[in-house]
């Protein structure tokens, strides 16, 4: 078999998720993904990291070999490797290998720590799959086309926010807690999350009628984003096509059909 030849089959294996054999990459990949995860937690607890230390840490070798060897094999079959190194998938890929390699030199207590939080960052290893999915792809898509929504409304709920929190600092004053206009800012945000914390409360009859005010209209703040990604999950459902991801850029947003990607005009693998 030849290189070019192995890179298309690897390709179509790594990358492709409607092939079987992908499919069954999809899945020992997240097997292992999960597993991984559920050793970082229990090596947290002290009494399994004592008592089965030894078999936590060769598992966490063997699953950071296999992570290694899957990341080679990405920098093998992309085309642009470099590209892939400093993209955010290609930088989750290397952090969950570093760490292992890393607790080789770095001894003493603190080091371990540090290493043990780090290998944390696994997890969003996770997030790779929703390359994979058309479910997650789609979120993914319906968030983008959202932002600007999104980011309007957060603006609005921003000088909302601004004007409570003056109003409260000047309503109830320093006697009552609301000691600057940055704490009636923080009760604002609290209270209109329907956190409701309670360090500080009104305690005049206008500033507990403006608390109320304010409660109602958080449950409106958690229905407006809610209502505007789910109509956009709507409108990608309607047009749901399969996906396609470019080895140039790994641009995902390219019809089934497509040869070339849209993105970067780089074609795209048969």
């Amino acid at each position: 078999m030849s290189a070019k030849s192995l890179k298309n089959t690897l390709y179509d294996i790594v990358f492709e998720s409607d092939t079987r054999k992908g499919k069954t990459f999809d899945l020992i990949l997240l097997v292992v993904i999960l597993i991984s995860v559920v050793l970082v937690v229990v090596e947290s607890v002290p009494r399994f990291r004592e008592r089965y230390g030894e078999i936590l840490h060769l598992s966490e070798w063997i699953i950071t070999i296999i992570f290694s060897i899957e990341y080679i094999i990405r920098l093998f079959i992309t085309r642009k490797p470099i590209k892939y190194v400093f993209s955010f998938f290609g930088v989750v890929d290397l952090l969950s290998v570093i760490p292992t390699y890393l607790s080789l030199i770095l001894t003493g207590v603190q080091g371990l720590m540090v290493i043990r939080a780090i290998r944390l960052l696994r997890v969003f290893r996770i997030l790779k799959l929703n390359r994979y999915t058309n479910e997650g792809t789609m979120i993914i898509r319906a968030l983008k086309a959202a932002r600007v929504k999104i980011s309007v409304f957060l603006f609005a709920i921003l000088m909302v926010i601004l004007i409570i929190g003056t109003l409260m600092y000047l309503i109830e004053g320093e006697l009552n807690g609301f000691t600057s206009i940055p704490v009636g800012i923080y009760w604002a945000i609290v209270t209109l999350t329907t956190v409701g914390y309670g360090d500080i409360t009104p305690l005049t009859e206008l500033g507990k009628f403006i608390s109320a005010i304010v409660m109602i209209l958080g449950y409106a703040i958690i229905a407006v984003p809610t209502g505007i990604v789910t109509a956009e999950l709507v409108r990608f459902n309607k047009k749901h096509d399969d996906i396609r991801v470019c080895p140039e850029c790994f641009n995902e947003d390219n019809d089934k059909d497509a040869k070339f990607c849209k993105k970067c005009g780089a074609p795209l693998p048969k």
